[in-house]
């Protein structure tokens, strides 16, 4: 076998057998032996990585099969890579951001009492995650791809509800699987759709063959005729939309803070959410066949992108404001993929994977100082006590507001100017909406800088009355108060908060490769109608030239006014934000609730489940089971033999008795049928 695609194998194998080892030995190893495993595992993923994107890159891709699985006739399911640019990219981003995270667990996860051999579980967990994650990027067929997408749901499964012993977080975790399994259904649907139509699971293939079925209909109702890429592409998308975290698909997300904040990092920065994103991505040959499924696509990124953002404005939690942020950047990369500008949502997948890794476990580390108190209302002033989370923390709202330089800006503004030229129905409105998402991020992320570092020093009062308003007071260990004053966090925690830090600063400088450069080549396709990327291309002048435009758009505006909101609303006039909750009580009862969607979920499908349930048990199982098809069948046996048991007496006068009379019925019926024939 080849170096090269030795070192495929070991990139996704060398995590997976961490996490055996790990997993199945962890008592034996201890602690130390858990947690070095799979740091060096993933480290060597990571490096592999790095040494395989600079081959990549040199011109050297591949894309073959590794072991055939089942073949059935002609189709055969097949374990496969596909080594491209977009592959070698994602490979190096998921790697990193999981190598920082695991690094940064030993620190937050020292005190971790759970469970026996919790601690050896939870690192076991995370590196099977990350093997999962690998092997849904590196897929060449749908097959692989979709036991990637699976195996990453049921990790997260497993490392949300890792505080099992805690109602929140076992709800969080069956609601992130339930939710999942709705987008699962369809993104199945379209794999099954591709095998039944294209014959072969095999992306060369399939993208071969699909602009031949580009006018091939389906009648899904009578008398509706679709386009076979439509009804494909908009099964696939509804996966992404489950997992991806997509509007009305989205609730499973924000309960998943309740796993540790390590997971928060890892599942939100660039792994499973981003899967989606990277999947649409990847089967961009179909998508760009497909008018109606990119203005679908474009239009849920763009009630994602704005609706969530909002409801970071209310929320005190400090990692349910980064969850919702999350939600509100996928939604931007979403109306990329919908604008054709795959390259943009990958690019800004790839700047989003590091500032959102980096605010998530800054939180992580502002929690621990606190000793597990998330809600902003108990922070304040903690600048001084917590100079390098402060200074991360600070890069990464500057980055998630998109502020020039900070690699943000290049990806998010692309994505702004991107919907401004989308031909696909439904442009205008994700236009406007992601405008309008550019003040409300600058706002609710300085409003956490804000809140959490600047100020008064908070965390010596007494809990607030209701706490976030989603009944979630303080993290991972359940404790609340504390008694003496927070400091910095342990070099394992703030190394890797140092090395997410830097690339939050300068991984927009590459945009011009990246997006505009050919870079990803023949990764993505994009056909002439939809021209926005190649426009955008004419007025690029470098990096440089970018952040000295950039400063007279209207995006760039709109973040200064929201950072200068947030400055005047929770550093001047602190006083105000307690007022405007009040006044506009409708709209922060309405944000708060989350729109509703979790309660109007829960007595749909929730309560309306266990009403079917009890439904099925007493009607279906008490009734006509047990009632009618058991319990009757004895009844009625019993009652013929009562009956039966009338004639079974054993006097002979009772029998010849009973013999006339059955003598005498005969002959009646005979004599009638003679009488009266026919």
């Amino acid at each position: 076998m080849p170096r090269m695609q030795l070192l495929y194998l070991v990139i996704p194998l060398v995590p997976l057998a961490a996490a055996l080892v790990a997993g199945l030995f962890g008592r034996a190893i201890g602690r130390a032996g858990a947690h070095w495993v799979t740091i060096v595992g993933v480290g060597i993923s990571f490096f592999a990585s790095c040494a395989v994107f600079m081959d990549v890159l040199d011109g050297n891709t591949f894309n073959g099969p590794v072991y055939t699985w089942l073949t059935s006739g002609e189709t055969r399911f097949e374990i496969g890579f596909l080594i491209d640019r977009l592959t070698a990219l994602m490979m190096v981003v998921v790697t990193f951001v999981s190598w920082m995270v695991h690094i940064y667990t030993v620190g937050y996860m020292a005190d971790d009492d759970t469970s026996p051999g919790g601690y050896q579980r939870f690192f076991s967990y995370i590196s099977l995650f990350t093997f999962s994650m690998l092997m849904l990027v590196m897929s060449n067929n749908f097959l692989q791809l979709f036991f990637g997408w699976e195996a990453v749901g049921l990790v997260s499964y497993l490392l949300i509800g890792y505080y099992y012993r805690r109602e929140t977080a076992i709800y969080a975790n069956l609601k992130a699987f339930l939710v999942n399994r709705v987008g699962d259904f369809g993104f199945l649907l379209g794999v099954g759709l591709v095998l039944s139509y294209f014959g072969t699971l095999d992306y060369a293939a399939v993208f071969a063959a699909a602009p031949k079925m580009a006018g091939q209909t389906i009648q899904l109702f009578p008398g509706a005729e679709w386009l076979i890429i439509s009804v494909i592409c908009i099964c696939l998308f509804i996966g992404a939309m489950g997992k991806s975290a997509q509007f009305p698909l989205h609730v499973w997300l924000p309960d998943s803070m309740e796993g540790p904040t390590p997971i928060s990092a890892l599942i939100h920065a660039a792994t499973m959410v981003t899967a989606g994103i990277f999947m649409v991505a990847r089967m961009s040959p179909l998508f760009e066949l497909s008018d109606a499924a990119l203005s679908f696509v474009i239009v849920i990124g763009a009630i994602t992108a704005f609706f969530m953002a909002l409801i970071a404005l209310v929320v005190y939690d400090i990692k349910r404001v980064v969850a919702y942020s999350t939600l509100s950047q996928l939604g931007y990369m979403t109306v990329a993929l919908g604008s054709s500008a795959y390259s943009a949502a990958i690019f800004h997948l790839y700047t989003h994977a590091f500032f959102k890794a980096a605010l998530f476990l800054g939180a992580g580390s502002v929690i621990i100082a606190l000793h597990h108190e998330q809600d902003m209302r108990r922070m304040g002033g903690l600048r001084k006590y917590m100079p390098i989370t402060y200074l991360v923390m600070l890069i990464g709202a500057f980055a998630n507001a998109a502020f020039p330089p900070f690699a943000g800006f290049f990806s998010k503004d692309l994505i702004i100017e991107a919907a401004h030229l989308a031909t696909v129905p439904g442009g205008t409105f994700a236009y406007l909406c992601v405008l309008a998402c550019a003040f409300v991020t600058a706002l609710y992320s300085f409003r956490l800088v804000f809140y959490a570092f600047h100020g008064e020093e908070r965390f010596r009062q007494p809990a607030p009355d209701g706490r976030d308003g989603h009944g979630h007071g303080h993290d991972d260990h359940g404790h609340g108060g504390h008694g003496h004053d927070p400091h910095e966090s342990p070099w394992v925690v703030t190394v890797p908060l140092i090395l997410l830090a830097i690339p939050s600063i300068f991984a927009g400088f590459p945009v011009g490769r990246i997006v505009f450069g050919g870079y990803f080549g023949d990764s993505i396709a994009i056909l002439p109608q939809h021209p926005g990327l190649a426009e955008l291309s004419r007025d690029f002048h470098g990096a440089l030239g970018m952040i000295t435009h950039g400063v007279f758009t209207t995006p760039f505006w709109l973040v200064s006014a929201g950072i200068a909101t947030a400055f005047y609303l929770y550093i001047l006039r602190p006083d105000l934000p307690g007022v405007l909750r009040a006044r506009f009580g409708v709209v922060t009862r309405i944000l708060e609730n989350k729109y509703g969607f979790d309660d109007l979920y829960q007595k749909l499908f929730g309560d309306g489940t266990v009403k079917v349930g009890t439904g099925l048990w007493k009607g279906g199982d008490v009734a006509v089971i047990d009632g009618v098809l058991v319990n009757g069948s004895a009844r009625t046996v019993g009652t013929i033999a009562k009956i039966v048991r009338l004639f079974q007496t054993g006097f002979i006068y009772q029998y010849a008795f009973t013999m006339i009379i059955g003598l005498f019925v005969l002959l009646s019926l005979w004599l009638l049928n003679i009488a009266f024939p026919g």
